[in-house]
């Protein structure tokens, strides 16, 4: 075979797919293309405006290694210093130029023909490519509760990754539906303004404390003349997100540490023994998020918040009816996350043969070390099925799943190989391997978004991040099979 440089066309302009350009660029591949659909780059932290909204991983470790921040301004950076981050580091490294913003991908077909793909455009445009890296995440479609009468609402109703920032909640009545990982930011937030704040649980979550602070000047002095400081901090970050993966995974006893520590602040913080009987979970701790806060249970306790747990039947033109009557409102923020487990989605994907990537997913996303499916000849996603976490950090996951796919490329690049799809036989002992570990999680224990209609966890990785990172580490050919293809 003759060397070539292939032609790669990434979808999603967030961390992921800017984390592949930039490792693309500094391997020497030139010839590729980032589409995003929106006007900016940043993917969740483009979107997600919502008051308070922050980062529940500590920032030396939510950011790439090979671009560290020696500025963040605190431990736990909020969005618009992660947004920034982001940006600086694409102008950086001089990717930005590589980006077609406003494009948005409806679909994609795999030529058996020539080895190609062709990517689809909104406004009717296509492009060729001899490899495709979905890095859409698993965090970009908001999920809306199918709640009857919603559209009779004679308020603003909206969905925090959607923030409607020209509503002033000064003085109104707010109804927030949720109580997940955005609730719990921006909750404390608006309470000290609205009126009146009543908060829909369907569940109550573990929050735990946030070892939060304001980084000093004389931090950011030694994060400069010691650089190894900051690394050392990454270093104890990932080994304590390794602790709480063991407690959710392979050490489950580790979990009541989680919890002693969720039921000593509860009680410090919510004097009111009926309101904290309220806000204790019925669950397993860890088999849904574990949050993270120091101000959700004292916005709670105010006395113009109410937390209601009857069941939602329906939205009236004033406002929220439950079991037990209604509440009335005169905004209702739907804090009620995103459709995790629909990957890919609303794309049309289409593998060798013409293969729907839907028809291949019919009974959940599936992919090789969460990158491959079979029958998907150089198409390689970055965040892709089971490579999700419960206690670390998920760009870490990205920069591994992005430095194996450039194995393939540069496998692809010297000629050894031109077009690969996974072995079927090895993406099914893979996804074995995966859902036999997974159903002895504590994920496994209640419904969540973790999982799909039927059950099955398609969002997480079952084990550490260092076995990830071992099990990345080289690109084995021999798990691959080679597509025969004439490449104009």
């Amino acid at each position: 075979m003759s060397s070539r440089r292939p032609t790669v066309a990434i979808i999603g302009a967030g961390f992921g797919g800017l984390g592949m350009a930039i490792m693309l660029k500094r391997a020497g591949f030139t010839d590729f293309t980032v589409f995003e659909q929106a006007g900016d780059i940043g993917g969740v932290w483009r979107e997600n405006t919502y008051p308070g909204a922050a980062c529940d991983v500590p920032s030396p470790l939510y950011s790439f290694s090979f671009a560290p921040n020696r500025a963040w301004p605190r431990r736990y950076s909020t969005q618009p210093d992660i947004l920034d981050y982001l940006r600086r580091t694409a102008k950086d490294e001089a990717v930005l130029d590589r980006v077609r913003l406003n494009t948005e991908v409806t679909g994609a077909e795999f030529d058996s023909g020539t080895g190609r793909w062709r990517v689809e455009t909104g406004d009717g445009e296509t492009f060729e490519a001899d490899v495709l890296i979905p890095a859409v995440g698993q965090l970009s479609r908001r999920a809306m509760p199918d709640i009857p009468g919603a559209d009779t609402f004679a308020g603003e109703i909206f969905h925090s990754a959607e923030w409607n920032h020209e509503v002033d909640l000064a003085g109104k009545r707010v109804a927030v539906i949720g109580t997940g990982a955005s609730a719990i930011q921006f909750v404390p937030q608006i309470q000290p303004k609205v009126a009146r704040l009543t908060v829909f649980q369907r569940s109550a979550p573990y929050v735990i404390p946030k070892a939060d602070r304001a980084y000093t000047r004389w931090h950011h002095r030694i994060f400069r003349a010691l650089p190894l400081s900051q690394l050392v901090g990454r270093l104890g970050t990932w080994s304590a997100g390794e602790l709480l993966t063991m407690a959710l995974t392979s050490v489950q006893p580790l979990g009541r540490i989680v919890e002693l520590l969720f039921r000593l602040q509860l009680r410090r913080q919510v004097p009111d023994a009926r309101l904290r009987a309220r806000l204790i979970p019925d669950y397993r701790v860890g088999c849904k998020r574990v949050l993270f806060s120091n101000d959700w249970f004292p916005a709670l306790a105010q006395p113009n918040v109410e937390v209601v747990t009857d069941r939602i039947t329906g939205i009236t033109p004033a406002g929220v009816r439950t079991e037990a009557g209604e509440h009335e409102a005169d905004v209702i923020v739907f804090g009620t996350g995103f459709k995790a487990t629909e990957f890919l989605a609303p794309m049309h994907i289409r593998g060798a043969g013409g293969r729907e990537l839907s028809q291949e997913w019919a009974g959940g996303a599936h992919a090789y070390l969460g990158i491959s499916v079979p029958d998907f000849p150089n198409m390689f996603l970055i965040y892709g099925p089971n490579t999700n976490l419960g206690g670390n950090s998920i760009i870490y996951m990205m920069e591994h799943q992005c430095r194996y796919v450039l194995q393939i490329l540069r496998e692809i690049a010297v000629g050894r190989v031109s077009c690969v799809d996974v072995r079927r036989d090895v993406a099914e002992r893979f996804d074995a391997e995966v859902q036999q570990r997974l159903s002895h999680s504590v994920w496994s224990s209640c419904r969540s978004w973790y999982r799909e209609e039927n059950g099955r966890i398609s969002t997480n990785w079952p084990g550490l991040v260092w076995e990830y990172h071992r099990r990345t580490a080289r690109a084995d050919l021999s798990a691959y099979r080679e597509r025969a293809a004439t490449v104009a």
